[in-house]
């Protein structure tokens, strides 16, 4: 019983803090919940926190080959994780909003492509492996005294915060999105798209400037 008891909030403070930063998929979340409803956005952070689940995983079990495969192939990881930041970047700043400036009744969903988008995205950013293992260590998290069902648990319960992170977010943005017009949400999109094309460019740099030193 103790160890549940250490392992449930600290589970869902790591599941929380690995969604907080406001990146692209934030960003994304954001611009969803405003020009497609609540829970289209929710979908696509709910595939945002699967992602997250997997390199959870992947750092519990697999720690050491994991980081080493990073450190062999770097440059090509961060050159494909910018171009899909690019790719998305440039779509939502073509994007006309007024046709997607919906209520949610009249919005055809699809709710598998919002969830894989998510996905995507997020898993296409390896490099958040690095923040997971600094917060695996800072809560000194998944201990080798830990039992099998201790394990599941634990990783239920940062997908649980990840979950409750995003319902926030996407409850928080529609209840102040129906102040936005328009004309305002043509220019989020612009803005966030610039904000992606942006750390895609900025990730190619940093990609090649690690290569050639």
């Amino acid at each position: 019983m103790e160890q549940i008891l250490y392992i449930i909030p600290r589970g869902l403070a790591i599941g929380a803090l690995i969604s907080a930063p406001m990146g692209p998929i934030g960003m994304l979340v954001i611009q969803r919940t405003l020009s497609k409803g609540r829970w289209p956005a929710f979908f696509t952070g709910l595939g945002a926190a699967l992602s997250d689940l997997v390199y959870c995983l992947l750092t519990g079990f697999c720690l050491s080959f994991i980081t080493d495969f990073i450190d062999a192939h770097q440059f090509i990881i961060q050159v494909i994780g910018s171009i899909v930041l690019a790719a998305f970047g440039l779509y939502l700043f073509r994007k006309n909003p007024t046709r997607s400036l919906r209520t949610a009744d009249n919005v055809a969903t699809n709710y598998w492509g919002d969830f894989a988008t998510g996905f995507l995205l997020t898993f296409s950013n390896p490099l958040i492996l690095f923040f997971i293992i600094g917060l695996f260590a800072r809560f000194n998290y998944i201990m080798p005294e830990f039992l099998f069902y201790h394990h599941i648990l634990a990783y239920i319960a940062i997908f649980s915060g990840a979950l409750l992170w995003w319902y926030g977010v996407t409850s928080l943005v529609a209840r102040l999105g129906r102040r936005i017009n328009v004309r305002s949400l043509k220019l989020i999109n612009r803005i966030i798209g610039i904000v992606l094309i942006g750390m895609a460019a900025v990730g190619v740099v940093m990609s090649l400037l690690d290569k050639h030193l």
